[in-house]
């Protein structure tokens, strides 16, 4: 029981603190790990309910940085994305196969880390489709696994490339968004096990912590070094959820 909670507690510790340095990696960091723990769809519920907490938290030390004009497309598709990964969860979240399709996806954010984010910003600007189709995808994968991130990053590297504090405070609010929604559809659909409460508690003082510590590291470290190193941890992660689970 003790070495579980340490365990869940240096998870939540890295990723809050990789969310607070670059702008988003909680949902990674901590889905790489969680599911090893526990299944899927208990996974989701305690990370995304603790990411509303890593968000907002950031998201209050930039808030003079939200631009809301700006944000309600990519919110609105995210909404839509939202609803559908509700259902795929409800359904089929607590199947094993489902380990197998996050690792597989881990490995593709993986890519995307090391090689794609640079040509991710060659992306026009003015599209509109671009935050309708990743704000979708954002809503959607981020709703079943909580690892939604890399898509919003997209757009909000298009749309506050002039500025790392509004690419970041920008980004947390589409964060809270989502993950609300998220938490109140499995809410009032009542897929929060009893041992939720107990879970949630002991994660909130660590993603606290960890932000606070990423924010005050946030002008210090190089955000491509915490990318690589987010990368790594992750593909590791990946290989041992489809391989070795």
């Amino acid at each position: 029981m003790w070495i579980e909670l340490l365990l869940i507690t240096i998870i939540l510790l890295a990723g809050s603190f990789v969310q607070g340095v670059s702008g988003f990696g909680f949902g990674l960091i901590a889905m790489s790990f969680m599911p090893l723990i526990f299944t899927v769809k208990d996974s989701t519920l305690l990370v995304v309910s603790l990411a509303l907490v890593v968000c907002t938290s950031i998201a209050w030390q930039l808030r003079r940085h939200i631009v809301w004009r700006s944000l309600l497309v990519i919110l609105s598709a995210a909404f839509v994305g939202r609803f559908g990964g509700f259902l795929v969860l409800s359904a089929y979240g607590e199947l094993d196969v489902m380990r197998d399709i996050l690792g597989l996806f881990l490995l593709l954010v993986t890519a995307y880390l090391f090689f794609g984010s640079k040509y991710a910003q060659m992306l026009p600007k003015e599209t509109i489709w671009i935050p309708v189709v990743f704000g979708f995808l954002g809503g959607f994968v981020g709703g079943i696994y909580a690892v939604g991130g890399p898509f919003f990053v997209v757009v909000m590297m298009l749309l506050f490339a002039d500025s790392k504090y509004r690419y970041s405070a920008n980004l947390q609010v589409t964060f809270f968004v989502t993950n609300l929604t998220t938490v109140l559809l499995h809410a009032f659909n009542g897929d929060f096990s009893s041992e939720f409460p107990f879970y949630f508690a002991v994660g909130l003082l660590t993603v606290l912590v960890g932000t606070r510590l990423g924010v005050a590291c946030f002008k210090k470290l190089s955000q491509d070094n915490m990318r690589r190193i987010a990368g790594i941890t992750v593909a590791l992660a990946a290989v041992n959820l489809i391989f070795f689970q």
